[in-house]
């Protein structure tokens, strides 16, 4: 945490903007949902706004345990209603310009991919806050454990499970961003070529596409096979001909795919690769969630 700052005492605007990037990049990892986020930001702008300032020591602690306390409370209700929700419930992916250093491209891969989030939806709002705290804001046991409302020692058995957790479900080695890039390029080629046999051949034989409709537009809740995947993307090819667009780009800090159809954002497509071949794909579909791409998209 960084030191008290006296601009806290002739202005609260200014010193909590300061913090911003901070506090939504937590309820951002905490939620998965962009909207989600931003509204716990504006409550704990609206609390610290209302706070008696002059006794708080460190801003940027009370302002992140605030932040990380809303996100807890609103991930406990999101996880009540994602518990309704029609089909898989992927995160909220967010159109990113590409990091200006290789430091940052790392940083952002590995902290906020949509895989990332959604491994990270297994875990329990605490253990998930825990995670995030230790793991990727570099944050002492101690103020895990006062942000929580816990001990030290329970708050390191719920990162060392959470950790666990996440590590039962990806068992993988970290592959270059280059070589994510290389697949995804030649996988959008085969698509807008109608390739089946070079759509086939760049996934791995026991490759996964888990699907996100929320309801409003069809979408496979899961499919499992190389073949079937590629059966699947080639049937769209057909289907759709020159009024399909492929487009690689930035989301969450990984290499992506955008799908168009007719001009019109179809679907935000998150790969993973074992270094070869692609082997599992999450799609986003629901129009509610590629609202905010979509509008980048126009205004670029």
């Amino acid at each position: 945490m960084t030191a008290p700052d006296s601009v806290s005492d002739h202005n609260p605007l200014l010193l909590f903007e300061r913090h911003r990037p901070r506090l939504y990049a937590i309820a951002y990892r905490m939620l998965g949902a962009v909207a989600e986020a931003e509204d716990v930001v504006q409550e704990a702008w609206l609390r610290w706004n209302a706070a008696e300032r002059e006794s708080i020591e460190t801003p940027e602690a009370w302002l992140v345990t605030i932040t990380t306390r809303l996100s807890i409370d609103r991930l406990r209700a999101a996880k009540a209603e994602r518990e309704h929700y029609t089909g898989v419930w992927l995160p909220e992916p967010m159109l990113m310009a590409a990091p200006a250093t290789p430091e940052q491209a790392h940083e952002l891969a590995d902290d906020v991919s949509v895989a990332f989030l959604y491994m990270l939806e297994r875990l329990s709002p605490d253990a998930r806050a825990a995670f995030l705290m230790r793991d990727v804001f570099d944050a002492d046991y101690d103020d895990i454990a006062q942000t929580l409302g816990k001990t030290p020692a329970a708050v390191r058995q719920l990162v060392r499970r959470a950790r666990q957790q996440l590590r039962d479900g990806t068992p993988r080695d970290a592959v270059p961003r280059a070589t994510l890039h290389r697949l995804l390029l030649a996988f959008s080629d085969a698509m807008q070529r109608s390739d089946f046999h070079g759509l086939h051949a760049l996934l791995s034989d026991d490759a996964e596409l888990v699907g996100d409709g929320g309801g409003k537009v069809n979408a496979f809740g899961s499919l499992v096979g190389g073949k079937r995947l590629a059966q699947l993307f080639y049937a769209g090819t057909l289907r759709f001909r020159d009024a399909m667009r492929t487009e690689v780009v930035q989301i969450n800090g990984q290499w992506a795919l955008l799908r168009f159809i007719d001009g019109e954002l179809e679907s935000a497509q998150s790969y993973e690769t074992d270094g070869e071949r692609l082997t599992r794909i999450l799609v986003q579909r629901n129009p509610d969630k590629l609202e905010r791409i979509a509008a980048a998209i126009v205004n670029r």
